[in-house]
């Protein structure tokens, strides 16, 4: 029997990051939850459904692409290495981000990235 996972299903949770992150951070390490992002931001960005696109998955699946967030002030030093979106109080994702020093009262600017939802296999 093939495993299946319907386009709308997907797309529930696409539509959950898109309507609700409010912020970007730029963190020092990966989270494990909301409240360990307090501990490792960087920097951050306020961000609304304006910045997200969802579309197809690129080779199955479903995604969102984040658009790209420049000029976003550093607020600490240390080295960014994950990107974290969030709502309220609420970890939505977490993605990584190539290796960079950041420097407090710089600016950094957060690529492009998607957050991709594979069919089942």
């Amino acid at each position: 029997m093939s495993k299946a996972l319907p386009d709308a299903i997907l797309d529930a949770i696409a539509d959950a990051i898109i309507a609700g992150a409010t912020t970007i951070y730029v963190c020092s390490a990966q989270p494990a939850n909301f409240a360990g992002i307090a501990a490792l931001a960087l920097a951050d960005v306020t961000v609304d459904s304006g910045d997200f696109t969802k579309a197809d998955g690129d080779s199955s699946g479903r995604k969102v692409t984040v658009s790209q967030q420049t000029g976003v002030t550093i607020d600490v030093s240390g080295t960014a290495t994950h990107v974290v979106g969030a709502s309220g109080s609420v970890l939505l994702y977490v993605t990584t981000c190539a290796s960079q020093a950041l420097t407090a009262s710089g600016t950094v600017t957060i690529s492009s990235h998607k957050i991709e939802c594979a069919d089942p296999v």
